[in-house]
């Protein structure tokens, strides 16, 4: 039998983990309505050329950058037309093939046409505030391909999510199925909500990684569920007859707890060393991971298993007034 005083009480505290999960959302959800008025594209979070078409100019640079480099540079390629730009710096080590260059001006700008000479007047206005600076890469995505690349994507997502609707109500049942699918959607609305937020404040485009990041988190965040949930049933066979729903969910989360916790913690330590020592071009889609993995963790243990409670408690109601 189980020690109740070592008990994780899901159940008794299952007001605070709605109105937790409430506070975690709401700001997200409202940046997202807010970003879904005003950008053009009328999409959650800022999206970048990836989906929208646009074109990413890089250049090396023999001297390190500060933003207030980069804010001039701003100003002068709104002076030339090219409004609107997002401007990154990337840091790189020296090496033999790019001794001369300490930093890397990343533009991203709308798509450029062959016969336009954007390019060309672009590239004099960062030669000609950045001494021996050169252009080392561009690449463009036109604005068809990035819708169709946004359309594919979508699917994507519906058909994984589809997937594990499938699986889980054939593996478990169908309440368990909607629990483990409304903790998914907790997850990529907390994720989706928190890049939101950063699109307006600090400017951060989402891309194809970030929906890779997406489906990654999806991922981990179902393996957990699935884990938990394994053990309620099992739970349900020996101790169905001696124990309540209630106090068989605590005690199944009390029994995956320290595992769930410790394969996240593990994971969560990897990606901040990516984060923190890893290329500037992954940053977005490991803070995300990171995001992901903490929020799916949580939803896992908490959210979801009293979600599972609440479902049937209220069935057990209903078999109560029929009778």
């Amino acid at each position: 039998m189980f020690n109740f005083n070592k008990t994780v009480h899901v159940v008794k505290y299952r007001i605070l983990w709605i109105c937790l999960s409430a506070c975690l959302l709401l700001p997200g959800i409202v940046a997202m309505i807010y970003s879904m008025i005003n950008y053009p594209t009328h999409s959650p979070v800022k999206v970048g050329i990836d989906y929208t078409g646009g074109t990413i100019l890089q250049y090396g640079v023999p001297e390190s950058v500060n933003n207030e480099d980069i804010s001039k540079t701003r100003e002068t390629l709104d002076k030339i037309g090219a409004e609107n730009s997002y401007i990154q710096i990337l840091n790189v080590n020296p090496t033999e093939k790019n001794k001369n260059i300490k930093s890397i001006i990343s533009i991203r700008t709308k798509f450029i046409d062959e016969g336009s000479d954007m390019a060309e007047q672009i590239t004099n206005a960062i030669q000609k505030e950045y001494k021996n600076s050169e252009l080392i890469q561009v690449s463009s995505v036109g604005a068809t391909l990035g819708k169709e690349l946004f359309r594919m994507s979508l699917i994507a997502l519906a058909l994984a999510i589809l997937g594990m609707i499938i699986y889980i109500s054939l593996r478990f049942k169908f309440e368990y199925a909607v629990a483990a699918i409304l903790g998914l959607v907790h997850d990529v609305l907390f994720v989706v909500g928190v890049f939101s937020i950063l699109g307006i404040f600090c400017n951060v485009q989402v891309d194809g990684l970030f929906l890779t990041a997406i489906l990654t988190i999806i991922g981990f965040s179902i393996n957990d569920t699935i884990v938990t949930f394994d053990r309620i049933r099992e739970n349900l066979r020996y101790y169905g007859k001696k124990m309540s729903f209630g106090e068989i969910v605590d005690a199944s989360v009390t029994q995956t707890i320290a595992r769930s916790v410790n394969t996240s913690l593990t994971a969560f330590i990897t990606l901040a060393a990516l984060y923190f020592f890893g290329g500037v071009t992954t940053k977005d889609f490991v803070l995300a991971m990171m995001i992901g993995v903490v929020v799916g963790t949580y939803s896992s243990i908490f959210f979801c298993s009293m979600l599972v409670d609440i479902w049937e408690e209220r069935k057990a109601a209903k078999a109560k007034a029929a009778v």
